[in-house]
């Protein structure tokens, strides 16, 4: 309740965009200060670490999807709250501005955000930096961290490839995961490489660099969209089991709506996204991993996304509408459940 009136008499009178920065700030403050053991104890209480396909122990079985966190500057504070795991990104191999603003929206009426960011990025490069700095703690070593990973909007659909080649050599030897993003609709051109024949050397080049740059297998999973249609779905599937991906990401934001530019984020996607996770479920082997992400706000829908036949899940949207205490409250629930 203290949160709802937060968001609703003052948040929401600031820029969305300028309020996510300050967020992203004071959470990334309070990671590096003395307050973050007593918050990690305390609202992030998650539970006993298990085993996952990733190389740590995972605490807790909901995460942090891509977009809130791009260039990695709050991973411990994001940890403390309670985030299982924590996915950052979207990256690029150069640094990029992004589109035009405004392009973040609020549409708290319907639960919703909607965002035309455009993969607005320092680059892989300051990313690896990043990284390198933080597991060479024993602290940032123990965080499961996935990254997100897309091309540079001035690159061409058919040089795609190279680009993220290019974000997986800088930085594979850093993740716990690699998710590559091709579903996105903010970056033009971007989502005809969710077609089979242009992701599958993607997907190719991305294993490559992963086996060449790591010791240990490194899982790499693709993103897809929610606007995708049923009747591709069984292609997704037949790509990933041919080319021994280690999982997918279900689903992106959509831009099945009436409000503008950009894709929309929220519970508006719950229905959508769970449908997707679930038909996936069907269609691919048990022990690929789904990463169930769109309309997760509450305990019974964090439930519904796994019985649905997701293997984890990931929020955003309701971090932001929800508040913080959020993400240490599913996992508790969740595991309490087990």
């Amino acid at each position: 309740m203290l949160y709802h009136l937060l968001l609703t008499r003052v948040i929401s009178r600031i820029d969305p965009e300028e309020a996510h920065g300050r967020a992203l700030e004071l959470i990334g403050a309070m990671g590096r200060s003395p307050l973050a053991p007593l918050v990690r104890h305390t609202i992030g209480r998650r539970g006993a670490p298990h085993r996952s396909i990733f190389a740590r122990p995972i605490p807790g079985l909901v995460g942090l999807a891509a977009g809130m966190d791009k260039n990695g500057e709050a991973i411990e504070g994001l940890d403390a709250l309670g985030f299982g795991f924590i996915e950052v990104g979207t990256v690029t191999p150069k640094p990029q501005p992004g589109n035009d603003q405004p392009r973040m929206w609020r549409h708290l009426e319907i639960g919703a955000l909607r965002n035309a960011m455009g993969f607005n990025n320092e680059g892989a490069e300051a990313l690896g930096k990043r990284l390198a700095k933080l597991r060479s703690t024993p602290a940032g070593r123990k965080i499961v961290i996935g990254v997100n990973i897309g091309k540079n909007r001035t690159t061409a659909p058919e040089d795609a490839v190279g680009d993220y080649a290019s974000c997986a050599r800088t930085l594979s030897r850093f993740a716990d995961y690699l998710v590559i993003n091709v579903s996105s609709p903010n970056t033009p051109g971007l989502r005809d490489l969710l077609q089979i024949d242009a992701l599958r050397p993607i997907v190719r080049a991305v294993r490559a660099e992963a086996d060449r740059n790591t010791t240990e297998h490194l899982p790499v999973l693709v993103k897809i969209s929610p606007d995708m249609a049923d009747e591709d779905l069984p292609g997704i599937a037949k790509l990933v089991a041919e080319e021994n991906l280690d999982g997918v990401v279900a689903t992106n934001t959509t831009i099945d709506h009436d409000f503008g530019a950009g894709g929309l984020s929220g519970e508006p996607l719950t229905s959508r996204s769970r449908s997707v996770v679930r038909q996936l479920r069907d269609l691919l082997p048990l022990d690929t991993l789904i990463i169930g992400v769109g309309g997760v706000t509450s305990i019974d829908d964090a439930r519904g996304m796994l019985a649905a036949g997701a293997d984890l899940v990931q929020i955003y949207s309701s971090f932001v509408t929800r508040g913080p205490l959020l993400p240490g409250r599913l996992n508790r629930a969740l595991i309490a459940a087990k």
